[in-house]
């Protein structure tokens, strides 16, 4: 760490170090305006930048992590905000208690507000959250459904007050921003984010966008000054995300400018309008040119003319996708338009890169005030440029953690999820009668995280998250259970569905594991997993009535299940408050939830987007009134024999693949086993890789759940040589891969590739065992038919 005087220079540096007393300290902004004397946000704004010397301008665009950056060197750099990851906590803890968010955040608060020499103004960082569906990065903060069921909902008024509420518990926490709403026009439900857009539709999204603003937002002055308890809102991602090749994330989106315009830019005129203070740019492409560094389209579309003047936030290390950049160099992305760097890990070094082209004029003078004056304004617009200005947790919301997860709040996402249940399918059997018997089966029923999906306390979700991760949330078999014993019957949870008594109905939960961003991403739109199909067909054919709950981030071809069930509910990503989903069942709120997306209707794996190849067209969705038994669906599907085998891949496990260290599972290949250590790493994209420690003596085994065939191909890079025997097993084949991986030691990524010609039995499971130290990192691991006559690599 630099020392703080490291960042003076010139005189101030030298009275600095010759003065045996610090300067007196100094207001860190200028007096607020009084009446008989007004001063207008230019004005003060002006009056701020012109004391500011260019080291502390360079650093109002720089946005580090809080897992790589100190207090203390906050105090020392002073930063104009940091943030949060996916998996980041205060601390290094993910899961620290609120408490300690709000810790953070004053021990932030001071050391960039600490007095500077030479009465440079002390401009305080603010910090920034993906609380994309509620503040759930935090343990026991309100989980509210994601934005493809709030699109089902289609209630502006809702959504502005779940706006509102994610407000005051990111507010509570000492929070000042929130990286929402995602404003998305999802064309390719391929694609890993689609859960994040309100609908394929431009006309829900402008509307749905526009609210969560002014919920987030507050009411703004005639000045938009923010309102207290609330927070900076981010419309995102500016622009086509939802519209890349394949539904591919980051990926490249090819059309006329004008047409794609019409559909991708349409929600952010009502989202500027609406006051947004932020617009974050995209990871994507727009016809060859990253967005990140598009500077027709940054500055020439956004802020000519849409007319923002608000900051363009850049995404994670988004600007190092620009053709001749990296994390730590990119004049590009600012020349483009772009105002903060959104820089996890370099800050430093991209700080003195920053710093060495607006002295050599690569930068110029003029562009750097820009970006910072707008910095400003958004802070002041927060109040937190005031006179009197408070830590975070002084201020109105400041401190009342009793807000995180308040019982109104839970009542308001309970309200979310019942509105947002979309009913499909309906021979009568819902609503469910009082005092009926009800099987409540299936792994998700009693599980939160499934419910409630990517971006709920890490970034990805995940099956490691127990229930106990979520104090005072509601699983969907607790509502269920609770409810029938409140209309006089019981509820009875089956995870694996079987049953001693009859029940008169059973109600199966299943559908996608938690995913977020490209891990997501999907080669088709066919649900494979067949755990829910299975028990729909067993209860069949026992005469049981059944009710499919199913959970997903997108519409899926799921005609099996669809034929199978009696009734059928797309439940979404409901989040936390499963009793929400009971009350539609039970008839306690009327199923008015409606598609905000196409439903596919032929096994193509094709998007949908309107009428023409839709089982379920835009806007369907049952009444109870409505009988909906629909005619037999086509069952026949090519993919499901020929889809490629995955077995993990952009740092996920593919479906009914498990890993295991030693005798313990690692859900999506992260955590602790007997012997090995697994965690997320950076390849191309976050955490798109693994990196897996061996203690002597150890095993990582994976597993399918279904014996395959074929071969296998496995991208790996060691660093080091191993230093004891490596082997790995399939099929009953030992295979010594020792001198494969010292040839590959320091060589960067390899492939290993394994063919009948060393292992000729190869079955469901692929393991390599250690016999000493040893540390391998793994991309992916993929099943596949191999030409005849291929030799095994190594």
């Amino acid at each position: 760490m630099w020392k703080s005087l490291a960042v003076l220079s010139g005189a101030s540096l030298i009275a600095a170090c010759n003065t045996a007393e610090r300067p007196a300290p100094v207001a860190a902004v200028p007096p607020a305006a009084t009446p008989e004397q007004p001063q207008s946000d230019d004005a003060r704004i002006a009056a701020l930048l012109s004391r500011m010397s260019l080291e502390r301008k360079v650093a109002q665009l720089i946005q580090p992590q809080i897992n790589s950056v100190t207090p203390e060197e906050m105090r020392t750099y002073r930063y104009g905000s940091y943030l949060n990851g996916g998996n980041g906590g205060p601390y290094g803890d993910e899961f620290a208690p609120a408490a300690a968010w709000l810790k953070l955040a004053d021990e932030m608060w001071d050391a960039s507000t600490a007095p500077l020499p030479g009465g440079e103004p002390a401009i305080p960082a603010i910090w920034g959250t993906d609380a994309v569906h509620g503040h759930t990065n935090v343990v026991g903060a309100t989980i509210f459904p994601h934005n493809i069921g709030l699109g089902a909902a289609r209630d502006p008024d809702l959504v502005r007050r779940i706006g509102a509420a994610t407000a005051a518990e990111i507010a509570a926490t000492g929070i000042d921003w929130n990286f929402s709403p995602t404003v998305a026009v999802a064309q390719d439900d391929r694609w890993g984010r689609t859960y994040e857009s309100y609908s394929e539709d431009p006309a829900i999204v402008v509307e749905l966008g526009a609210a969560l603003v002014e919920g987030l937002q507050g009411k703004t002055s005639p000045t938009g000054h923010i309102g207290q308890g609330h927070v900076i809102a981010t419309a995102k991602h500016f622009f086509g995300d939802g519209g890349t090749a394949q539904g591919v994330d980051q990926g490249n989106v090819d059309g006329d400018i004008a047409a794609l315009e019409a559909i991708h830019a349409r929600p952010y005129p009502a989202a500027i309008a609406s006051g947004v203070e932020a617009v974050m740019a995209s990871f994507n492409s727009i016809n060859g040119t990253k967005m990140h560094g598009n500077q027709p389209l940054l500055t020439g579309l956004l802020r000519g003319r849409m007319g923002f003047t608000g900051v363009v936030v850049g995404d994670w290390n988004g600007h190092a996708q620009i053709p001749g950049c990296t994390n730590s160099n990119c004049p590009q992305a600012l020349l483009a338009g772009l105002d903060i760097y959104m820089v996890p890990d370099d800050a430093k070094a991209l700080h003195a890169s920053l710093l060495a082209q607006v002295k050599d004029g690569t930068i110029p003078m003029s562009r750097l005030d820009e970006a910072v004056t707008r910095v400003l304004r958004m802070k002041l617009r927060a109040g937190l440029l005031d006179a009197g200005a408070k830590r975070p947790s002084e201020r109105f919301d400041g401190g009342k953690l009793s807000l995180l997860g308040s019982p109104e709040h839970r009542a308001l996402a309970r309200e979310a999820v019942a509105k947002s249940q979309v009913l499909l399918k309906n021979d009568g059997v819902l609503p469910l009668k009082p005092g009926a018997s009800i099987l409540v089966a299936g792994r998700a029923a009693d599980d939160i995280a499934q419910a409630a999906g990517g971006w709920t306390l890490t970034w990805q979700g995940g099956e490691e998250l127990t229930n106990a991760r979520f104090p005072g949330a509601t699983s969907i078999w607790a509502g269920l259970r609770d409810a029938a014993t409140q209309a006089g019957g019981k509820a009875t949870l089956s995870p694996d569905g079987s049953f001693s008594a009859r029940p008169d109905v059973a109600v199966v939960v299943f559908g996608e594991k938690p995913y977020a961003e490209f891990a997501g991403d999907r080669k088709d739109l066919v649900f494979a997993d067949s755990e829910g199909l299975d028990l729909l067909r067993k209860y069949r054919k026992a005469g049981i009535r059944t009710v499919a709950l199913f959970l997903s981030g997108r519409p899926l071809w799921m005609n099996r299940e669809l034929n199978a069930a009696d009734a059928f509910v797309a439940s979404w990503l409901p989040g936390g408050e499963g009793a929400g989903v009971a009350d539609m069942l039970y008839g306690r709120r009327a199923p008015t939830g409606r598609l905000s997306f196409s439903w596919p209707a032929a096994c193509t794996g094709q998007p949908v987007n309107g009428p023409q190849g839709a089982l379920f067209e835009r806007g369907y969705g049952l009444s109870f009134g409505q009988l909906g038994g629909l005619a037999k669906l086509s069952e026949a599907c090519p993919i499901l024999d020929t889809r490629s085998a995955e077995w993990f891949d952009l740092g996920r496990l593919g479906a009914g693949i498990t890993a295991r260290g030693g005798d313990v599972l690692l859900p999506n290949l992260r955590g602790t086993g007997t012997g090995i250590v697994a965690r997320g790493i950076d390849r191309n994209r976050q955490e798109d890789a693994r990196e897996i420690s061996f203690a002597p003596g150890s095993t990582l085994t994976f597993a399918d759940a279904a014996r395959g065939k074929g071969g296998f191909r496995l991208v790996y890079q060691i660093a080091d040589a191993p230093t004891a025997a490596v082997t790995l097993r399939t099929g009953g084949k030992a295979i010594d891969i020792t001198g494969g991986l010292k040839a590959s030691a320091g060589k960067g990524w390899r492939e290993m590739v394994i063919t009948s010609a060393c292992a000729p039995a190869t079955g469901r499971t692929l393991s390599i065992s250690s016999a000493g130290p040893l540390n391998l990192k793994i991309a992916r691991l993929a099943r596949q038919d191999m030409p005849a006559g291929m030799e095994c690599s190594f």
